[in-house]
């Protein structure tokens, strides 16, 4: 449909509305018996909807919110609308013998709606004189919003948050692995969980069957290809500075070194994980108040470029994409509560040109290729004080977008837009192009929930402890959901 053909049909359609309103100037003709026993049909439901391509498109279905259009005929004389039970308003002005408009309010039952009366349309005049016409109802799209752990092991369970997740039956895993049993469901459609299964062994979208339709998360799950370190068999530390002639371990040292990675602390057999802050360091009396680059974890760096050149990926995610559609996740374990009262922050970089200063540092400026987060804080850097603790492993989501100098350039409209390849080009320059996390000890200012700008003095940090696993670089383009194609229009 060409776009002068789509504003002359919604001119047409304001031009049929306008009918209807005169049609029903007469008030008293709507109630009069001949109208009231005149018998009603639905042949047909439209979806009106004049963002779309098609603004009267005749549907099988509709969702909670949106506007129909009925087509049959003994409309004139409806007194009452019932859609799942529920009383619905409608607009006479908009009801002709042959076409009415309603709106299915937000407030209509749908999955704890009484079957009897589930996924009807009921129009009502006086006596007896009803119709029922059995139509699909259901809530509004699923959206999947987060995914809490996207590279599970065989046997973790596995929670999908988001919204209208009612009644999900079945679960898409990447290549085809269908979970249609354990599926354990919120009644209010937030949540639903199930158990990895095993022989899962590509990356890409979860996929989700459920009443209200199917949805998908980003292409993120079990998704391995961007993987920058995984403490076992893939990428390799970078460890310098730290170590005595003999080869032991200074006092302090900052660096983790393998001899510092532990086996799975979840017993969940993912084998070495890294600690943020390594166990001779707590041994040690804790991390000092006021300290910088307290610990860190570096990649091998410029010691292996084909690894560290991140072009490596763009089989899977092209070098065009935007940087909002990309992320950094890692796996992390976090069994005692981290509160705010205990301080402490961590700096992720995407190059070890920095000195690990943290929050509110030079380091934290707006063009570096650093993001600087305290994981009780609900905002990262600002918000409500929220206590951090993971049970099992969980995933831990940061989108590239989050990274200081690309934020700067999305938030300036006339600003280039940062693509993946502006992100390999910054590390390929990049003296250092580690890739590297550390933790800091030092105060800094946030924003409480109330607005109120507060200075957060450091302490001894003694705990908890927190684990990473598998750093690794994602696609995180968000699914938009849609029931229908919209046609090319013709330029």
């Amino acid at each position: 449909m060409t776009k002068i053909m789509k504003f002359q049909y919604i001119a047409a359609a304001a031009v049929l509305l306008a009918g209807f309103t005169t049609s029903c100037n007469d008030d008293d003709a709507y109630f009069e018996s001949d109208a009231q026993g005149t018998p009603m049909k639905i042949t047909k439901v439209y979806l009106e909807d004049y963002k779309s391509s098609v603004p009267d498109r005749e549907v099988e279905f509709a969702r909670l919110g949106q506007m129909l259009r009925l087509e049959g005929s003994g409309f004139y004389g409806v007194k009452k609308v019932y859609i799942n039970g529920y009383d619905t308003y409608f607009n006479r002005a908009y009801v002709s013998d042959g076409s009415m408009i309603v709106s299915i309010n937000s407030k209509t039952p749908v999955s704890d709606c009484d079957e009897s009366v589930r996924n009807t349309i009921r129009l009502v005049k006086d006596g007896n004189n009803e119709y029922v016409y059995n139509f699909l109802i259901r809530n509004g799209y699923s959206i999947i919003e987060n995914v809490s752990n996207t590279l599970p092991m065989p046997g973790e369970t596995v929670t999908v948050t988001g919204s209208y997740l009612h009644e999900t039956s079945k679960v898409v895993l990447p290549g085809g692995v269908e979970v249609t049993e354990g599926i354990i469901n919120d009644e209010d459609g937030e949540w639903f969980s199930f158990v990895m299964p095993s022989g899962v062994t590509e990356g890409g979208p979860i996929i989700s069957e459920s009443p209200n339709g199917s949805t998908q998360s980003p292409a993120y799950f079990n998704e391995r290809r961007g993987l920058l370190i995984d403490f076992d068999t893939d990428g390799q530390q970078g460890m310098w500075g730290g170590k005595d002639d003999n080869g032991n371990l200074k006092p302090g040292a900052s660096m983790i070194y393998t001899e510092d990675l532990v086996d799975d602390p979840a017993g969940s057999g993912r084998g070495k994980c890294a600690p943020l802050i390594p166990q001779r360091l707590f041994d040690e009396g804790g991390i000092a108040a006021g300290k910088p680059r307290a610990a860190e974890m570096q990649t091998v760096g410029d010691g292996d470029k084909a690894w560290e050149d991140w072009s490596r990926m763009t089989d899977f995610i092209p070098a065009e994409t935007p940087v909002s559609e990309i992320a950094l996740q890692v796996d992390v374990y976090c069994p005692n509560p981290w509160t705010i009262d205990l301080g402490g922050q961590i700096q992720v970089q995407l190059i070890n040109n920095y000195n690990l200063a943290g929050i509110g540092s030079d380091d934290d400026g707006k063009n570096n290729l650093v993001y600087c987060f305290a994981p009780y804080l609900s905002g990262g850097k600002s918000g409500e004080a929220v206590p951090f603790m993971t049970t099992g492993w969980q995933t831990l989501t940061i989108p590239m977008s989050s990274i200081n100098k690309y934020a700067t350039l999305l938030a300036d409209a006339e600003a280039q837009t940062p693509t993946f390849q502006m992100v390999i080009d910054d590390r390929n320059a990049a003296t250092y192009p580690n890739f590297g996390v550390g933790f800091v000890n030092s105060d800094f200012d946030y924003t409480d929930a109330t607005g109120e700008k507060v200075t957060l003095k450091s302490s001894v940090f003694t705990g908890p402890a927190l684990y990473f696993d598998n750093w690794r670089v994602v696609p995180f383009k968000a699914f938009t959901p849609s029931d229908y194609e919209e046609p090319e229009d013709e330029e």
